[in-house]
């Protein structure tokens, strides 16, 4: 692939450095720890069989970040002399948040498995073959323009943003309210960022050029592990009746987006997105 092709796949290095170093450092900012929460505190008679099941629901989704981690590892990778040189210099300056956001990731795996255990729902030998089966699936997306996968992970932190703000609503056990709260401001942070490099691939190339990638992404969207997580259509359907949550409302997060940077020359593809989700959320 020729410089010019590959370029067009990107935005320029030093703008996505400076979003990824401001969003390491909110991250810096807000930073906690497991051992922060009040586990003296629990109270597991307070938990329903619903919440039950959805805690160890979300703990599948969040486990699974060695897959997730591999995936953009994978798709943008940082060596390779076959590599052009602004493609290396994009991934290195996206690599920065990527692991960033790992670390946060990983530490929601962490604490919700500490959560089932403190709370009697499991042991940690059960647990660990439990989550082990189903975290060496693999994770993959059908995507190959970047801003399609930035895309895909926009709409995936934002639905997982809202969905722990609906379960923190008709949860009652104090030490699991506490934790979906940090959990739910952690994924607002990571939409945050990808927000903002959505943004710029619009600015950069706009709106005309991008909306079709939107577009793809919207129309084949999944959440994490819906083809892999064993009974995963049946256990989503009884959470989303539980806690009154559509993960399509997050869609309007991208609208919002693209509407934002709608001018007088792009409202007809801020428009034409607007419709194109109205319709997928009608279906």
């Amino acid at each position: 692939m020729s410089d010019t092709r590959q370029s067009a796949r990107f935005v320029a290095p030093e703008e996505i450095g400076e979003l990824a170093r401001k969003a390491v450092s909110r991250a810096e900012t807000r930073q906690w720890s497991i051992d922060e929460l009040s586990w003296a505190a629990l109270r597991p008679e307070e938990l329903t069989e619903t919440d039950r099941s959805v805690v160890r629901f979300i703990t599948f989704i969040e486990d699974h970040i060695p897959g997730y981690l591999t995936y953009f590892l994978d798709a943008l990778p940082v060596s390779g002399t076959d590599l052009a040189i602004e493609e290396i210099c994009f991934n290195r300056e996206y690599f920065r948040f990527l692991i960033s956001w790992a670390n946060d990731e990983e530490r929601h795996a962490a604490v919700l498995t500490r959560y089932q255990i403190e709370a009697g729902m499991s042991s940690p030998e059960v647990l660990t073959r439990e989550l082990a089966e189903e975290g060496r699936k693999k994770f993959a997306l059908p995507y190959e323009n970047p801003v399609q996968a930035f895309t895909y992970t926009l709409v995936q932190e934002k639905a997982t943003q809202l969905f722990y703000q609906r379960f923190k609503a008709v949860a009652n056990e104090p030490v699991l309210r506490d934790l979906l709260h940090r959990l739910a401001r952690d994924e607002a942070r990571h939409f945050a960022f990808y927000s903002e490099l959505v943004g710029a691939y619009i600015k950069r190339h706009g709106l005309a050029a991008t909306v079709p990638d939107l577009k793809d992404v919207l129309s084949t969207f999944r959440m994490p592990l819906a083809d892999t997580l064993n009974g995963y259509w049946r256990w989503s359907l009884k959470i989303m009746d539980a806690t009154s949550y559509d993960h399509t409302e997050a869609y309007e997060a991208l609208v919002r987006l693209v509407r934002d940077f709608a001018t007088s020359r792009g409202n007809a593809s801020a428009i034409d997105l607007a419709e194109f989700v109205h319709r997928i959320r009608g279906m």
